[in-house]
This record gives structure tokens, C-alpha cells and sequence, in this order.
């Protein structure tokens, strides 16, 4: 076995090896979650429901009948997993755009209504705008140092004013620039060695099955390690353009990451049952983080004893621009424990959504050629065959964006938008929403809502083109989808986001001709059962279709 299979089957062997550790403890939970029942119902302590029933009081949302003092908990740590689809699958049921469902004692409110998203995020904003205290946020905000996870307080605050004015102004983007065009670069590089390493000399017409999956997802992990660290491997990586070990565990701990950050564990609503971490999720979420930390805090360490001792004189990344960051009194604005949190987060909410975005579109539009050679004719026409795609033309790649934005609609990243927690109690559509409620927009349940979406299930980019108009945006304003959160807790790297999800698809639309695997009847476009991934990474057949000059060399 290579060095290359040998890194791949380590990779997969943590992966397996935290998801049967998980699955383990998960049976233990039956039979001590009946304890902790018997525990609660014997205690003297009177729980106090935090619904307040009150005489003329506008209802909570439909929802199941809770449990005394558990309320639904019983049903999602027993039989309804993963949670996400059984929340859907209820609201069905129930025939409602947004429900109550109560874990303990916090109310959970699912919203999958353009307009009661819009009157909990535009009218209502102020009043949601602080997030919840989960065990995976605490670990990957390093204990809320950062700016997305954190509650509503200063710290959220300071670090906003921060990364808003050194991190992601037009002109710090504009000035990374070449950073990232070298890592579009390599990702055509990489496909192409491959495609040419399974032919001949003549490399134009050589063809291979790629990894569309792995190229996504390295591409977008090679695009934020160039941006915040100046560099593409942590290791040596691969002559052909490819991650190597470390960069390939980087980011598949950054993923494990995400998966976890808010996945209703029985401890986020029952805090005192955390020491026995019953489920798994708390090894598993620690494990990922310390391989993140790792890679990263040496780096940082050394870029701050190198500005601390002189030896640096300008800035390169995004690292030196936090480390130079000054308060009102000249002071460092921010901590190296901040740095380090701040720097882990971009990198997680880097690496997932340009990728998925970019590996469903190309597994639909392979399935729909039509569709696929109208991406392709657009880029021919307006950046032709005698260039690679640069970010200056993607405004004018109209077509293109459709697709893309299609893809946020249909193939969203997550369930749920990052949660909003209510700081006080409030009425929303008629129904009573109460203080400490932690309300989930349905990121499904909005780009897939049949009230909303004609044939909601199918591809169609041409259904963002109705309009006539020349100008499309990934982002969509009045929430019939969520591309990037929105709102006073929205995403603050949306020009960042679009620009590396239209970088990605276009360069590998512009730059090979894509085919079903030869094996195969189409594409397979079934989803993961325990999220919104494909279920099976995305292979398909690249042959390089311009001329071989084009074509970054090693």
C-alpha cells in the first residue's frame, strides 16, 4: 500500500472509528435515560414550566404534547434520528410552517414560512439576535471568543468591530485577490494531472474519474489556509496538486466540527448530564478540535513572537492583519487565545458551503447535459477558450449564478440555520413565543416549500431567471431560501462565499468536459440519511477540454 492509500485508510479509520465509539454510547442512553427520569420525577424540586399560561395569552406554535419536565426529549435520544428529519417530517404532519417542540425546558420553534421567517429576522431582529450555549460551540469558539456561536454581549460585539473592519472590508478581499486565484489555479491543475496521468501524450485528450467531492472541498480548504496562513499544505501535500495527509484530516476535522455544533444532544438541554458526555459527541467533537488546533496553533504562535521580535515587517494574511489589529489606544485589539478562535472559525465557515454548493450543482447538471452545456456556453462567450475564468468576469456569468444559487435553494448545507434565542418573550405570526426559545429557520423547509417553489424538488436554474434581470445574487433577501444567514446575526463573509462557490463551479465547468462514470446508468442523487450531503461523494468522468498551454503547470 502507498503512502497515499495508507493516509486515506488512517482518515477513514478515525472516521469510523469516532462514528462506532458514537453509536456505542448511544445504546447506553436507553437505559440511563430511564434513570434520570426516575431521578427527576423523585425530586422534591418543582420545575417551572417556562410557557406561563396565562389568561388571553396568545398559544405556543402546534407542536407534540411534552412530557412532564423532559418534554420531548424522550423522542429524539430514543427512536427519531437524525432529529432534523423527524422535526420535518412532524411540521408535515401538523400541516404548519412553524411549531413548538419542547426539549426540558427550552422551547424549540422550526420555521419553514418565508414570511414568519421575515418577521422573526426583520421585524423581530433585535429580540433573536444572541445564540445558544451548546457543549461543540463552546469547544470550537475556544468559550465564545469569536463572533457566530457567541451569545449576544460585548464579546460579540469587539469581535464583530473587528473582523468587519480588517478582515472582511472590499479592500482586504481585493488584496487577497492573487491568493486566491493560485488556488483555482491549482484545483484545474490537480484534475488535469490526473486526467493526463490516466492517458497518453496527448494530455487534451486523456480522460479519469475524479473526486469531485475531494477537489470541492480541498479547493475551498486551500483557499482559506492561503488566505489566513499563506499557505496550501501543512504537510508536503502532493506533486499533483493534491491535499496530502494533513491537509486531507484538516479538513475532514473541520467537518466533523460542523456536523456537531448544534445536533440536539440530550446534555445542551439538560446541562448536568454533560460529565457523562452519553451519546459520544463530547470525545468526538474534542478529538476534531484538537487535530484543528494543532495544525494552528503553532503557526500562530510563531507569526506572534515574529511580529513581537521584529522579524516581520509587512503583512502577507489574514493572520498578520489580526495580530496588527489595534484598539482605540493603539493596544492589540485582540488576544493571541482570540486570534486563534476567530482564525478557527473562518476556516469553518469556509470550507463547507462553497464545496457542497459546487459538487451537488455539477452532480445535477452532469445528469441534465442541457443544462451543463448552457454553463458552459455562457462562459465560452464571455471569457472565451483562450483564458482560464477570472473573478472579475463572474458578474456577467449569469447562467452560472442561476445554477449555484439553485443549488442553495435545493441542496442547502444544513437543515437549519445557525439557531436564534429570544431575549425576551414576544408574539410572532399570533403565536407566543417565549424568552430563552431557540428558533430554528428551516433552511429545507424553505427552498423546498411547494407554497413557495413550483416543482420544488426538481434542478431548475431558469426558475431565477423569470425576472429578465441581469443582476443575480446568491443571497435571497425575503428568505424563500438561505444561501448565507441574513439578519443582525447574518454571515459577514457573504462576498467571500459567492465569490469562492462561482470560482469553483466555473472553473470546472470552463476548464474539462464532465460525463457520467462509464459504470454507471447516471448519477446517483440520493441524500445522506444523516444529513444533506450526496450519499455518496460525487465521481465523475473529466476530460480536459482546452487547449493544453492553459493548463497551470507543476
Amino acid at each position: 500500500m502507498d503512502n497515499t492509500s495508507s493516509n486515506k485508510f488512517s482518515i477513514s479509520a478515525f472516521s469510523w472509528g469516532l462514528h462506532d465509539f458514537a453509536t456505542t454510547r448511544i445504546v447506553s442512553v436507553q437505559s440511563t435515560f430511564l434513570f434520570v427520569l426516575l431521578f427527576l420525577s423523585l425530586s422534591v424540586v418543582k420545575a417551572k414550566c417556562k410557557s406561563r399560561k396565562k389568561i388571553n395569552q396568545a398559544p405556543l406554535p402546534p407542536g407534540p404534547t411534552p412530557w412532564p419536565i423532559i418534554g420531548n426529549l424522550a423522542e429524539i435520544i430514543w427512536k427519531n434520528k437524525p432529529t432534523f428529519r423527524w422535526i420535518h417530517a412532524l411540521m408535515k404532519e401538523l400541516d404548519t410552517d412553524i411549531a413548538c417542540i419542547r426539549l426540558a425546558y427550552t422551547h424549540v420553534i422550526p420555521v419553514t414560512s418565508p414570511e414568519i421567517a421575515r418577521e422573526f429576522l426583520k421585524k423581530h431582529d433585535s429580540v433573536f439576535a444572541s445564540r445558544p450555549v451548546t457543549m461543540a460551540t463552546e469547544y470550537s469558539s475556544r468559550k465564545f471568543l469569536t463572533i457566530a456561536v457567541v451569545p449576544w454581549g460585548d464579546q460579540w460585539k469587539k469581535m464583530r468591530k473587528v473582523v468587519a473592519s480588517e478582515i472582511i472590508a472590499p479592500s482586504r478581499l481585493r488584496w487577497l485577490l492573487e491568493k486566491r486565484t493560485e488556488e483555482a489555479d491549482n484545483l484545474v491543475r490537480f484534475i488535469y494531472n490526473q486526467c493526463k496521468s490516466n492517458g497518453d501524450d496527448n494530455s487534451t485528450g486523456s480522460s479519469a474519474v475524479i473526486n469531485l467531492r475531494l477537489a470541492t472541498r480541498q479547493y475551498s480548504g486551500n483557499v482559506i489556509r492561503k488566505m489566513m496562513f499563506n499557505r496550501r499544505y501543512f504537510g508536503e501535500g502532493r506533486k499533483d496538486g493534491g491535499p496530502g495527509y494533513e491537509e486531507e484530516e484538516h479538513v475532514e476535522s473541520l467537518f466533523t466540527v460542523l456536523m456537531h455544533l448544534y445536533s440536539f444532544i440530550l446534555s445542551d438541554y439538560i446541562p448536568w448530564l454533560r460529565p457523562l458526555d452519553l451519546e459520544g459527541h463530547e470525545k468526538i467533537v474534542s478529538e476534531a478540535m484538537r487535530i484543528v488546533n494543532d495544525y494552528h496553533d503553532p503557526l500562530i504562535d510563531e507569526r506572534v513572537h515574529e511580529w513581537r521580535d521584529g522579524k516581520r515587517k509587512e503583512p502577507q494574511d489574514l493572520l498578520d492583519t489580526f495580530i496588527l489589529a489595534k484598539d482605540s489606544n493603539g493596544k492589540p485589539a485582540l488576544s493571541v487565545e482570540e486570534i486563534k478562535a476567530q482564525c478557527t472559525e473562518i476556516m469553518l465557515a469556509t470550507v463547507d458551503n462553497p464545496s457542497n454548493a459546487a459538487e451537488w450543482t455539477m452532480a445535477e447538471m452532469i445528469n441534465q447535459p442541457e443544462t451543463l452545456q448552457n454553463a458552459i456556453e455562457e462562459i465560452d462567450r464571455v471569457v472565451g477558450k483562450d483564458r482560464l475564468v477570472q473573478e472579475s468576469d463572474l458578474p456577467k456569468l449569469i447562467y452560472v449564478k442561476a445554477c449555484a444559487r439553485e443549488a442553495y435553494r435545493l441542496h442547502p448545507i444544513a437543515p437549519f440555520n445557525l439557531p436564534h434565542v429570544s431575549n425576551a418573550d414576544t408574539i410572532v405570526a399570533g403565536y407566543f413565543i417565549p424568552k430563552g426559545s431557540h428558533v430554528l429557520l428551516s433552511r429545507v423547509g424553505l427552498g423546498r416549500n411547494p407554497k413557495v417553489w413550483d416543482e420544488p424538488l426538481e434542478f431548475k436554474p431558469e426558475r431565477h431567471l423569470k425576472d429578465g434581470s441581469i443582476e443575480i445574487d446568491l443571497t435571497e433577501t425575503e428568505l424563500r431560501f438561505i444561501s448565507f444567514s441574513t439578519g443582525r446575526r447574518g454571515c459577514m463573509g457573504v462576498a467571500l462565499g459567492t465569490a469562492m462557490t462561482l470560482m469553483l463551479l466555473a472553473r470546472v465547468i470552463q476548464g474539462f468536459t464532465w460525463r457520467i462514470p462509464p459504470d454507471e446508468a447516471k448519477i446517483n442523487l440520493s441524500e445522506s440519511q444523516n444529513d444533506l450531503f450526496l450519499a455518496k461523494p460525487l465521481h465523475a468522468l473529466a476530460q480536459p477540454r482546452l487547449p493544453a498551454h492553459l493548463y497551470p503547470p507543476n
